[in-house]
């Protein structure tokens, strides 16, 4: 059974909710155009996250997705953190800037969120999304009752289990290609890598429930070749990152077209969890960084300080450049026709 069939979706392709890139503008177009949109609100509180569906709504009827971070809620370490600011200090004083006195955890898991809960119940959304982990069973059974359809990211077939077991609808297959953070659901255990073909055709044969493959596909090919494996969909990132409704900034775009597409980088220095990076001053940094990260997303609050820092005197390169292995295919298109295009590559 395809749970993704009570949708009404016209093409088997869902965008990743990629917070900081997705937008309503983007969400809508891809809905619109037959595909499943999806939003971010994991960094954002529950009165930003309903402005965001009500802006999906205002410019579209169809289904979409909102996604949202399960992770647990960050442990403070304060000897771990002083000691990743004094780590941070040298690159802050190269653009004239100190780094904060004290970090914070910037984003609140869904885990621990109840006004997010009591905004998800009474709007509704069609799809909901989790990354990072599994909400607990009040929050499953509060937004199974709204009617929403759940998703939950998988890197190994013991996530895929976990899911069923919690009452997940489907399960979204990140393969290691995959750009942005890995949906981990704890980022201190060892790390499989399986890539999108092997997780994809490991989880559809046995973790019980519909797969979505994600990680490195870009094209209709590639979605066709996610559909032979026996996933229900496709989801796919890096190929919205340069549509004109995507908020990525001008450094990401260029850096997306550049030849850093090629090297891919998988990095904790960002934001203290493992997350697939366009290589940048950044990941150069982290890659010989001596010093333990903080707890995600404690460590994300120095991250986007520095980042502000850099670019207030023009240097872009430490930014959160998502991207996965499948970047050099990207394209810049409109969202409705990067739809249109990958719908036409389908063979078959």
């Amino acid at each position: 059974m395809n749970p993704l069939d009570s949708l009404g979706l016209s093409v088997p392709i869902i965008q990743a909710p990629m917070a900081g890139t997705s937008t309503p503008d983007m969400t809508a177009a891809v809905s619109n155009a037959g595909a499943l949109g999806s939003i971010a609100v994991g960094a954002v509180d529950a009165t930003a996250a309903r402005a965001m569906i009500d802006a999906v709504r205002a410019r579209t009827d169809r289904p979409f997705n909102v996604n949202l971070f399960v992770h647990h809620p960050a442990q403070a370490q304060a000897d771990v953190e002083r000691r990743w600011i004094e780590a941070l200090g040298p690159l802050f004083a190269r653009y004239g800037a100190a780094p904060p006195p004290s970090l914070r955890e910037i984003y609140r898991s869904f885990a621990a969120d109840d006004a997010m809960l009591a905004m998800l119940a009474d709007t509704r959304p069609a799809v909901i999304s989790f990354h990072f982990g599994l909400p607990d069973a009040h929050r499953i059974a509060t937004l199974k009752a709204a009617g929403c359809l759940l998703l939950a990211t998988a890197t190994s077939l013991a996530e895929a289990l976990a899911a069923r077991a919690a009452g997940i609808d489907a399960v979204v297959a990140q393969g290691f290609e995959a750009g942005g953070h890995r949906g981990m659901f704890d980022p201190q255990a060892p790390d499989a890598c399986l890539g999108t073909i092997a997780l994809t055709r490991l989880l559809v044969d046995r973790g019980g429930l519909p797969v979505i493959a994600a990680g490195g596909i870009m094209d209709g090919r590639g979605v066709r070749a996610a559909l032979d494996l026996g996933a229900i969909a496709a989801q796919l990132g890096t190929a919205f990152i340069a549509c004109p409704e995507s908020s990525a900034d001008a450094a990401h775009r260029a850096a997306l077209f550049s030849s850093a597409a090629h090297h891919t980088i998988m990095t904790r220095a960002i934001s203290g969890r493992p997350a697939r990076c366009l290589p940048n001053r950044f990941t150069d940094w982290g890659a010989t960084a001596d010093a333990q990260s903080p707890d995600y997303p404690i460590a994300y609050d120095a991250g986007k300080a520095l980042n502000q820092a850099a670019k207030a005197v023009g240097e872009t390169g430490y930014g959160a450049q998502w991207a996965g292995q499948g970047a050099p295919l990207a394209r810049s298109l409109p969202a409705a026709d990067l739809i249109a295009a990958l719908v036409e590559e389908m063979p078959g």
